[in-house]
């Protein structure tokens, strides 16, 4: 890419403090530079990167927010975000403004900060570069399908889907379609004009696989839309901590267990998995980040109780793990996941086969893109409560039956398609110019 892409402007980049937001951003930054562009990370203090990470010629600035704590480690997402936007609008002028100044003293050559890029629900901050006269460019790091959800949002209040009733989660969305109502993402991040006012609307998906919803994103709106999933094949991270394990396995035995970095579940449910897991009879390496179970400060203290549930050798209970790596690791054969788009890209990628269990937000449209419409994977059914009898049902569908080699046939094809696209000439790779050239040309 760096032969396509003339060097020397600067783009300032503001990630989400989500690491299903960050990490993305961050990767989007790491496929720029490597084209001449100079790179200006904003990020708030609530999630602060090493410098040590990154090239030395990065600049990081930090924007100070202030949100009550209680709220940080609650799921109320919709306030969250509220929250944050009206906290960091402030700083992040503040900070844009001695930027552009200190540019303009030392007359940066060419051209200084030409735009910022800030994750698409970072609105305030749109707003704030859109008043000091710097384009603003979206990141989506959700799907194509999930940006149609925040479009449609007032059409959705207004036909009641939402707030969603609960008798009726199992019926169409009109407006939607192929969401059911309990695949709704409940939030609402900002109107169709602020989308409107963006330079451009850049997302992390691939071209292929989402057409349907890309052209209505094209008849809806005016701006550039830059395609160029999965970014984690743009911008690979090199840490391969926590692989020796998986270097001992046979080849395509063992699942993989996530759940990202924000969802939560309860101590029934955490409990009733690892014994899904160990009924499995399947080798497995499970991620329990600390913050993983409601009501514990550590969810290391039920996951050392639950080491009995895998006798020998057979699992391994981590804090973290290098994910893109373990998917395109040839022991692991499946991903019992939230169905985080990061994580659906990744494992897309990678032709790892899915096992959804979604728990908030955007993961339920996800899993239903992921099980009913490109039929990748298989969901967990859960009733009133997840039961691990669902856990192993699910594991032993996808791996020994004969819908689950359909399955495989189609991820196979699937991977086919997003290796396609990330290709000299592909969809992907051809965005990625499209938005360096609109860059270069501001």
């Amino acid at each position: 890419m760096a032969s396509s892409i003339r060097a020397g402007r600067r783009v300032v980049c503001f990630p989400f403090p989500y690491q299903g937001h960050f990490n993305p951003m961050l990767r989007l930054a790491g496929a720029l530079h490597a084209g001449g562009v100079a790179i200006t990370v904003f990020h708030t203090d609530l999630r602060a990167p090493d410098p040590d990470d990154y090239p030395s010629d990065y600049r990081f600035v930090p924007v100070p927010v202030h949100v009550p704590t209680e709220l940080m480690g609650s799921e109320d997402i919709a306030r969250l975000v509220t929250e944050l936007n009206v906290s960091c609008a402030a700083p992040f002028k503040e900070r844009l403004a001695a930027l552009l100044a200190e540019e303009e003293e030392e007359e940066e050559e060419p051209g200084g900060v030409r735009c910022v890029v800030t994750d698409v629900i970072w609105y305030s901050a749109q707003a704030v570069a859109r008043e000091l006269g710097v384009p603003a460019l979206g990141l989506m790091s959700s799907s194509a399908a999930s940006f149609r959800n925040f479009m449609v949002y007032p059409a959705l209040i207004e036909k009641g889907y939402l707030p969603v009733q609960e008798d009726h989660t199992d019926g169409p969305v009109d407006v939607l379609p192929p969401f059911r109502v309990r695949d709704l993402q409940r939030i609402e991040t900002s109107s169709l004009n602020d989308f409107a006012s963006l330079l451009g609307l850049i997302i992390n998906t691939i071209e292929a696989i989402e057409t349907v919803e890309l052209d209505k994103i094209h008849e809806d709106m005016s701006i550039p839309v830059f395609v160029i999933g999965p970014l984690n094949k743009f911008s690979p991270p090199q840490d391969r901590r926590c692989l020796d394990w998986l270097d001992t396995q046979t080849p395509g035995s063992v699942i993989y267990v996530s759940f990202g970095s924000l969802a939560a579940m309860d101590p029934h449910e955490f409990v009733e998995l690892a014994w899904g897991l160990a009924d499995s009879k399947r080798p497995f390496i499970w991620v329990v980040r600390p913050s993983l179970i409601h009501g514990f400060e550590s969810a290391f203290q039920p996951a050392y109780k639950l080491k009995r549930t895998s006798p020998g050798d057979r699992g391994r209970i981590i804090d973290w793990a290098p994910q893109d790596e373990v998917l395109a690791h040839p022991t692991v054969c499946a991903f019992l996941t939230h169905n985080g788009w990061n994580s659906t890209m990744e494992a897309i990628s990678e032709g790892v086969l899915m096992i959804s269990r979604p728990l908030l937000g955007d993961q339920y449209g996800n899993a239903m893109f992921v099980c009913e419409v490109r039929r990748v994977g298989v969901e967990v059914e859960v009733e009133n409560q997840l039961e691990r009898l669902r856990i192993r049902d699910a594991i032993e569908k996808l791996m020994s039956s004969k819908e689950g080699k359909e399955v495989r046939e189609r991820m196979t094809s699937l991977k086919e398609t997003a290796e396609n696209g990330i290709k000299e000439s592909g969809s992907s790779h051809t965005a990625f110019l499209n938005l360096a050239d609109l860059i270069f040309s501001l």
